[in-house]
């Protein structure tokens, strides 16, 4: 059983004129931790590291790691060059954390053999856990079930972030007993904790995150009726922050709770008008409870 159980949060990162926003960074993270979230995943895909630097995602790590315990700390580690990757997986190791969350090379789309390859190879090359991130829409490459049950019998491979839509592949998971499995779709947690996944990486548990710990905390000790009642209670509000491509809903939903500005990185855009004022109401509903 790896370590990786409970609510964690795919840090969004806060910009303040183009910059980091470092304050912002700062105070939502004492926000979730004093909400009682297991842990955060820093420059994962909701942190838009595609749209910073290697050294920009280096002073967000560090940033947090000045606030959080590094076993409460996982770092995104994505690119499909791999001699750079391994390279910034060297600079990430100068850093104490918990583990590196690992998609496949996203655009290049390798056969089931060259994922097999890359993880091995990046897996071989840690000193600390890794989460495989299966997210196909993203990345544009789908797992095959031998192929996940290949490499995550990997000793450093010890969870998966499960954005993968196959659920053969997720009930091979969940029964291989292998691997801890974590929901990524936020929608499925509750199915998933139903059905053994030790938690979930959560954009939406930026927001309420103690209720996203409650639903997780409910199941974990059967109270399977309440942890429903929770569930559907949160399920406007994940549905919510969907609407619009990620992060940008959350960021707004943040921003309307006053922990951080409303801005993204280009290409990304900030929430449309329509969508702002469904995110007062849902919020507002969802305060009210």
């Amino acid at each position: 059983m790896s370590s990786f159980q409970g609510i964690w949060v795919p840090l969004v990162t806060p910009f303040h004129n183009g910059a980091i926003d470092f304050a912002g960074l700062r105070r939502l993270v004492s926000h979730l931790l004093e909400k009682g979230v297991d842990g955060l995943i820093v420059c994962g895909t909701t942190g838009e590291p595609a749209a910073m630097g290697k050294h920009e995602q280096l002073a967000v790590l560090d940033a947090v790691l000045e606030l959080v315990p590094a076993q409460r700390v996982v770092m995104g580690l994505a690119g499909n060059n791999l001699t750079e990757l391994l390279q910034f997986q060297r600079e990430i190791f100068k850093r104490p954390l918990a583990g590196l969350l690992v998609p496949p090379p996203y655009y290049i789309r390798p056969s089931q053999a060259g994922l097999e390859g890359f993880f091995k190879t990046v897996a071989d090359a840690s000193s600390v856990p890794l989460i495989l991130y299966d997210i196909p829409y993203r990345t544009g490459v789908a797992f095959e079930r031998k192929t996940l049950l290949n490499i995550v019998a990997h000793e450093r491979i010890v969870a998966i972030k499960d954005c993968g839509g196959n659920l053969t592949n997720t009930l091979a998971l969940l029964s291989s007993g292998q691997v801890d499995v974590l929901c990524g779709e936020d929608n499925q947690i509750f199915s998933a904790l139903c059905l053994g996944a030790k938690g979930a990486i959560a954009a939406s548990a930026h927001v309420h995150p103690e209720r996203f710990v409650q639903l997780y905390q409910q199941v974990r000790d059967n109270q399977l009726a309440a942890a429903r009642t929770t569930f559907f209670e949160l399920l406007p509000l994940i549905q919510s922050l969907f609407i619009e491509p990620n992060p940008a809903p959350v960021k707004t939903a943040l921003a309307l709770e006053g922990l951080i500005g409303d801005e993204l990185r280009a290409p990304m855009q900030r929430s449309s008008e329509t969508l702002v004022a469904h995110l007062k109401e849902v919020l507002g509903v969802l305060n009210n409870r």
